[in-house]
């Protein structure tokens, strides 16, 4: 019937219909039938909205939409550690997609990133889409099926107009490893039936659960960190577009309403008012949607806008509109009876947020115009005048510096190096205070006047406004305490000669090397060990500073002799190969000191290469275990047995000679407990983190007690009752903000170091912990107090006030030497996030200079 029609109408403009037209007409008239009938996604996929789909199904759906349609392109940006593609998918008009590398150019050239501007192309607005970062909040995925359907459905007249002048990017899965583990388990565990009632297998996820990447990291903590894979690589495609509109799609605990924006309190400083403005936008067009429905929701709650490495604060700081979308479903399964008595499923689910997120890109098309002005005078503006304080960063030479430069080229925030010695005067960090200091060659130096800006400020920016203490994550993160490098905020625009790179000498290897030096000062060195010791090398560590000609080794100094090492034939080739990736590397043409601290002597300790076993499974927090694994596996690539606790009673433990437990709930029983008590004392060394060290508080030979006597615990015993006394008198309302006096949700705390003990060798002068619990510990008695709390301390964040004054003079990191062995406790997570640099040296001295 098509093509008569179709013939007909040509024969009036008497055009020759030889063969070859004919053809090319049937091919387009069956083209053209084929995309007026684009598969949805229940079509496509069995059980859609009824059971989770394989991860390879969605990858199919959306190849097959990239095949039927000429409105989708695909662009694989990636790959995770289990091999599975990152992939995201440009939407829009063909016209648009055939202009797409120009529309991108002309939106960076907007914001000073590109010149390579094309007015012939129009301006159009970008939408960025993020689904599932947490694996197990998988309607996130399963809605994108229907987002990308409905934007691309032929017969959807408003999507068409929506896109006429708008870029929709959209990733249908950040996290495709957890993905999978979570939609692995649910179809292994679930049958024809579904079981919304709470106590069916399928409601009780199992450890260490889907919401985590390969290596157990919240994704949606990383964004600014990016020391996960994925970040890595969507976060450098992200800095390629700019978008002017993010969304992040989650879920949540089921029993909870939908949440859109505007987002809760605190919100940062540094968000302008078209972005407070266009969450208002939202807030009122998606709510059109749902009451429609009587569908459940709720905003300005909960989710916050002020740690800067989430999904919707990350984009923010780069101008765009960041926000989340929550649906309550984690711990659903397929179906679950919520408590007002209602069934959610997953075709609820899915529903919620395509609507959600359907309607963000309508508003964001609506208001195209206004979002390109704020989001391009968001950057203009910034780098006419600093939205903060400071203007200036410097950050004294460290080698530590090398992993923070790493860290801002993924952020493609610009920095230098000074080239020149000056004087300035700022705010310190180390101190709080403003104080006067030389400026000299190679020392780290941030403007706040980049490309950048707004996120250089934020990362850096000593003292962040938190203007609602009720905040969901960590509020303090100041960058040069986390790399413990000395650092300073200046007001003005320093005018110092700079360079681009610190120039690195070669080194020539001498054809006799009586022994290499390398320096112990940042995670490259714990790179160094770990290498020498799975050669088999045998490396000792200087306790005290030893001068050997020009060469002064510092405390923590690596020595690899010959004398150690009379088996290696080629001495110097194989020792320097390895020592090389450390550039400031020595060599020590004589063991004979001019301080009396000779390489044969004392000084100098025979490391032991850690034969190291790892607790997992259930009880274990994942994110902690993860943090431990991915520094092992990845940071120093060093080889470590992982065991689940539920079979510990099968290991050998004198197999090992290292113990570590990451944060949890370790269900022991006495006689393990036992076993693990008398291998410390045979020489066994455990490293116990967080909860962990619950294991030998109090226990009878160990040093870990909550008061260091009886007086203190009858004293904080007696205002523990005296404060709950008062608090018959108050009245509910205001329960919830006088219970966060007592919290501490992610704080930066001041240590004093003991920097004669090796656990303290490179930290510096002061080690700055990120303290995210409340647990407190006097300093212990007949322990080493490696690193404590003083009195009046300096902090960064929000610390409760009635947590503030428990913590003087509390121990954050103890050795507690026992037999032949020690028990190393950690009160905070040195590895928390993967992003604290200090602490990943802190926790790899505990690895292998406490022996």
């Amino acid at each position: 019937m098509k093509l008569i029609v179709i013939f007909n109408h040509l024969s009036k403009f008497n055009l020759p219909m030889n063969k070859t037209f004919i053809a090319t007409v049937l091919l387009l008239t069956v083209s053209f039938s084929v995309f007026a009938q684009l598969k949805t996604p229940s079509e496509f996929i069995p059980n859609y909205g009824k059971q989770i789909s394989y991860y390879h199904q969605v990858e199919d759906y959306f190849n097959y939409l990239t095949e039927q349609s000429q409105s989708i392109k695909k662009q694989k940006y990636g790959a995770t550690n289990e091999q599975r593609d990152l992939n995201v998918y440009y939407i829009s008009t063909p016209e648009n997609l055939a202009n797409l590398e120009q529309i991108r150019n002309n939106n960076l050239a907007s914001i000073g990133l590109s010149d390579k501007k094309n007015r012939a192309v129009e301006d159009k607005i970008i939408v960025w889409l993020s689904f599932n970062v947490h694996g197990n909040e998988f309607a996130g995925t399963e809605s994108a099926l229907t987002v990308a359907y409905e934007l691309l459905n032929p017969s959807n007249e408003a999507a068409k107009q929506w896109l006429k002048n708008t870029i929709v990017i959209l990733d249908p899965c950040i996290n495709p490893d957890g993905y999978s583990r979570y939609g692995n388990w649910l179809r292994e565990v679930t049958g024809k039936k579904t079981h919304p009632g709470l106590y069916d297998r399928e409601h009780m996820e199992v450890w260490p659960g889907g919401r985590y990447n390969h290596y157990l990291f919240d994704l949606n903590r990383d964004w600014a960190w990016q020391t996960q894979i994925e970040s890595q690589q969507r976060i450098k495609l992200y800095n390629q577009w700019m978008p002017q509109v993010h969304t992040d799609v989650h879920e949540m605990s089921y029993n909870s309403p939908y949440f859109f924006p505007p987002a809760a309190e605190p919100l940062h400083e540094f968000i302008e008012q078209y972005q407070k403005d266009f969450y208002n936008v939202l807030g009122k067009n998606i709510s059109e949607k749902f009451d429609k429905q009587n569908w459940m929701y709720t905003t300005r709650e909960r989710f916050d806008l002020f740690y800067p490495s989430y999904g919707d604060t990350y984009p923010t700081y780069n101008g765009a509109v960041g926000l989340t979308l929550e649906q309550g479903g984690i711990g659903a399964g397929r179906e679950v009876t919520m408590e007002n008595g209602a069934n959610v499923t997953i075709k609820d689910r899915l529903t919620h947020h395509a609507t959600a997120v359907l309607t963000v890109v309508e508003s964001a098309a609506s208001q195209k115009d206004v979002l390109l002005k704020g989001f391009r005078d968001f950057h203009t503006n910034a780098r006419i005048k600093a939205k903060g304080v400071y203007n200036t960063y410097v950050l004294k030479s460290n080698p530590k510096l090398e992993q923070l430069t790493e860290m801002l080229k993924k952020n493609d925030i610009e920095f230098a190096y000074a080239d020149a010695s000056a004087t300035g005067s700022g705010f310190h960090y180390q101190t709080k205070k403003n104080e006067s200091f030389k400026i000299e060659p190679n020392d780290l130096i941030i403007k706040a006047d980049q490309p950048r800006s707004v996120l250089a400020q934020v990362l850096f920016e000593p003292n962040q406004k938190l203007n609602d203490s009720l905040s969901y994550d960590i509020t303090a993160w100041a960058l040069p305490l986390a790399y413990g490098a000395e650092g300073y905020a200046v007001k003005n625009t320093l005018q110092i000669k700079t360079k681009a790179t610190i120039d690195i000498t070669p080194k020539t290897v001498p054809a006799s090397v009586y022994a290499f030096y390398v320096p112990w000062n940042s995670r490259i060195s714990a790179q160094v060990v770990s290498l020498l010791h799975q050669a088999g090398i045998k490396v000792r560590s200087a306790m005290k500073k030893a001068v050997f000609g020009t060469v002064a080794v510092e405390p923590g100094g690596l020595i690899i002799s010959r004398g150690d090492n009379p088996k290696i034939a080629d001495f110097e080739k194989t020792v320097s190969d390895i020592v090389k990736i450390k550039t400031d590397y020595s060599f020590i043409t004589t063991g004979f000191s001019t301080n009396s601290k000779d390489i044969g002597g004392e000084n100098f300790t025979l490391l032991k290469a850690p034969k190291i076993l790892m607790l997992s499974g259930k009880g274990v927090v994942s994110t902690e275990f993860g943090a431990t694994w991915y520094y092992l596996d990845e940071t120093i690539s060093y080889p470590v047995s992982i065991v689940e606790t539920s079979n510990f009673s099968r290991v050998k433990l004198y197999n090992y000679n290292t113990l570590i437990l990451s944060d949890g709930s370790y269900d022991l029983s006495e006689d393990q407990k036992k076993q693990i008590d008398e291998w410390i004392k045979n020489g066994g060394k455990v490293i116990a983190m967080s909860n962990a060290i619950s294991l030998f508080q109090d226990r009878a030979g160990y040093a870990l007690s909550l008061f260091a006597s009886k007086e203190d615990k009858e004293k904080s015993e007696k205002e523990d009752s005296e404060t709950e006394l008062k608090k018959r008198f108050l009245d509910f309302e205001g329960s919830e903000r006088r219970g966060i006096s007592g919290s501490i949700p992610g704080a930066i705390i001041e240590n004093k170091l003991d920097k004669t003990y090796p656990m303290a060798f490179g930290l510096g002068n002061t080690y700055f912990s990120l303290k995210t619990n409340e647990r407190s510990f006097s300093l212990l008695k007949n322990a080493i107090n490696v690193a404590y709390i003083p009195k009046d301390y300096v902090s960064y964040g929000f610390v409760g006030n009635d947590i503030k004054k428990k913590l003087n003079e509390t121990v954050s990191f103890a050795v507690d030497k026992r037999g032949d062995g020690v028990v190393i406790y950690m009160m905070d997570n040195p590895l928390f996030r993967g992003f604290w640099e200090n602490g990943i040296l802190l926790f790899s001295n505990s690895l292998f200079l406490v022996n």
